[in-house]
């Protein structure tokens, strides 16, 4: 007598509930631990054909996870193959930090601010203690649990750095979120460029919004400038030097103050040090963890006193209306994540990304209600607040502009 399969042991541990979302590689699942009755979600993977092999973003997603063990990481738990799909079992988290943005119900004070923008910068400050670049930062990789814990997920694109050697692809965050040294094309990077993101994700919380929403490359780095000037070579001297570096015309930064009327001086001094474009001037993780703006009144909120959206079976309802703002909208790369067979760039969004093995890298853990549509969005920026009339937009005056879109806007441009 044969003894039974004992992956198929493993899996019949797990009860299925519902799908909580689908993806390029397969499906989200909440689960049910039936040996510890714990509440689990579950992502599997298809493996595809003999041929193609084993899913290596998946593996190298799984190899990380099980180095990163950290209050502010989200837990990888198991993972086991069944039926010629790999199963990863996350720890079950309720909801993610778009959803607390974006819900007109929650009002967030500078102190629950404080707190997220805290569990967020911990969690990244692990990674970068263990040498990894986590390269996907943005507000739905931000999961929270039910005693209001923040973890960072969604580990697909995080590599190892540190090697002076080492070259990454710079087709990597959501545009929204991806800093401008990787804009100008920057094989070779490190920890700056999830300290941008951060940034752009406490912009996000200050403002209830998404801060810089460009609609290609030369778009963003346009938003960019017109936020905090054009950089100047005394402030940023490698920038020149960047493979798609391009001359823009000079535009005056406006006072931080004005973009974010609401926010304390210990906050703007936060968020003008986490935006420095010279990413070896930066701040780092840890030195913006110790920066006054966390010890200052008022102190971070307990977690567990921390405001969340209503579960979803109470509040499914979320009318966004793009006529009556400010709204809050997030890329749409977040609906297109849960259709299958859909990849590419469209619109203002970062729809997939492939890794630095070529493969595509787009999957979630858990999803909301999908708000992104193929529609304008308003600009992140209201530029009403320098008075009557739009500042100047940058204008480019090193090269073809056809030339440029072409060299600026590849959608997946592998490392040298």
């Amino acid at each position: 007598m044969t003894d039974p399969d004992p992956s198929k042991k493993v899996a019949d541990r797990y009860l299925k509930r519902e799908i909580l979302g689908e993806g390029t590689y397969g499906v989200v699942y909440k689960a049910i631990d039936t040996h510890t009755g714990q509440t689990v979600a579950i992502k599997k993977i298809r493996l595809g054909k003999q041929k193609e092999g084993v899913n290596f973003t998946a593996l190298r997603e799984i190899k990380l996870l099980k180095e990163l063990k950290d209050p502010n990481i989200i837990e990888l738990i198991d993972a086991f193959p069944h039926k010629g799909n790999l199963h990863l079992v996350f720890e079950f988290m309720e909801t993610d930090l778009e959803a607390v943005i974006r819900d007109r119900n929650i009002f967030l004070s500078p102190a629950d601010t404080k707190s997220y923008l805290q569990m967020t910068l911990k969690g990244l400050a692990f990674c970068h203690k263990k040498w990894v670049l986590h390269r996907d930062m943005k507000p739905n990789n931000l999961l929270i649990g039910s005693h209001g814990q923040l973890k960072l997920a969604d580990f697909g694109l995080a590599r190892i750095f540190g090697s002076p050697d080492r070259r990454f692809t710079h087709q990597v965050f959501a545009r929204w979120y991806r800093a401008p040294e990787l804009l100008f094309g920057a094989k070779q990077y490190g920890s700056g460029v999830d300290v941008w993101a951060a940034a752009c994700i406490f912009a996000e919380l200050l403002l209830r919004r998404p801060f810089l929403q460009g609609s290609s490359d030369i778009d963003q780095l346009g938003k960019i400038f017109a936020a905090f000037g054009t950089p100047t070579p005394a402030q940023w001297p490698d920038m020149v030097y960047l493979p798609d570096y391009v001359e823009y015309q000079n535009v005056p930064a406006p006072p931080l103050r004005t973009l974010f009327p609401t926010a304390s001086d210990d906050a703007l001094d936060l968020l003008s040090k986490m935006f420095t474009y010279d990413p070896k001037a930066r701040i780092s993780v840890q030195q913006a963890l110790e920066h006054r703006y966390f010890s200052s009144a008022p102190l971070p909120t307990d977690p567990e006193k921390l405001p969340r959206p209503a579960p979803k079976k109470e509040s499914r309802t979320s009318d966004f209306d793009l006529q009556q703002g400010p709204t809050v909208l997030s890329p749409p790369r977040k609906s297109r994540r849960v259709m299958p067979g859909r990849d590419g760039f469209e619109g203002n969004s970062f729809q997939g990304v492939k890794d630095d093995d070529g493969n595509f890298g787009d999957f979630r853990q858990t999803v909301g209600d999908n708000t992104g549509k193929n529609q304008p969005v308003p600009m992140s920026v209201d530029f009403s607040i320098f008075g009557l009339k739009s500042p100047n937009r940058p204008t480019i005056n090193s090269a073809d502009r056809s030339h440029l879109k072409r060299k600026l806007d590849l959608e997946f441009q592998q490392p040298e």
